[in-house]
C-alpha cells in the first residue's frame, strides 16, 4: 500500500516467531533492558495468539505454567514490552498484539493505526505517516498540542466482506 503497510498478526507457530524473539532480546540488550524469562514468555504468548489477546487470557495461560502468577505479574511484563516497543495495546479491545514494526530499529513512537474487524476480531496494524500528520494538524488547528495518537478504526475486513 502506498501510504502504509498492512501487517496481519502472526499465527501460532509462525516460522518467524523464534527470530522475532531473538530480535526482541537483542533490541532490549541494545537499550540496556533485560528481556527476562517471564517477559519473554509473555511476549511469546502474545505472538502465538495470532490476534489481540487480553491480559487475563495471558494470565490464564501463564498460570498453567506458573501456578502462583498474579495479575500484576502479567501487567508488569506487558508494560515493559510496550515500553520497549515490542507490543501495542488496542484500547477498544483492551487487548495486546505484537508490533509488526518491532524490533527492527524503529522508535516505539512510530505512527500506528489499527483496523479492527467487528465480525471476526482480526486486527491489522498500519503505519501511515499521512494519517498521523492529519490528526496532528487537526489537533493543532484546535489549539491542542498532541504528544502521540493511536487511531483505531472499526469495520469489516476483506475476508468477512467477501464471505
Amino acid at each position: 500500500m502506498p501510504h502504509g503497510d498492512h501487517h496481519p498478526a502472526p499465527t501460532a507457530g509462525a516460522p518467524g516467531q523464534a527470530a522475532a524473539l531473538r530480535e526482541a532480546e537483542d533490541s532490549c540488550l541494545r537499550r540496556g533492558a533485560q528481556l527476562t524469562p517471564l517477559r519473554r514468555r509473555v511476549l511469546e504468548m502474545v505472538l502465538e495468539a495470532g490476534q489481540p489477546v487480553g491480559a487475563y487470557a495471558l494470565l490464564d495461560r501463564l498460570r498453567a505454567e506458573r501456578p502462583g502468577a498474579a495479575p500484576p505479574t502479567v501487567y508488569r511484563a506487558l508494560d515493559f514490552l510496550m515500553a520497549q516497543g515490542l507490543i501495542h495495546r488496542i484500547e477498544r479491545l483492551n487487548a495486546f498484539l505484537p508490533c509488526m514494526e518491532a524490533p527492527h530499529g524503529h522508535e516505539h513512537d512510530h505512527p500506528h493505526q489499527f483496523l479492527i474487524c467487528g465480525k471476526c476480531g482480526r486486527t491489522a496494524e498500519l503505519s501511515d505517516n499521512s494519517v498521523t500528520q492529519a490528526v496532528t494538524a487537526a489537533a493543532r488547528a484546535a489549539g491542542f498540542s498532541p504528544l502521540r495518537a493511536t487511531v483505531e478504526v472499526e469495520g469489516t475486513c476483506g475476508d468477512c466482506t467477501r464471505g
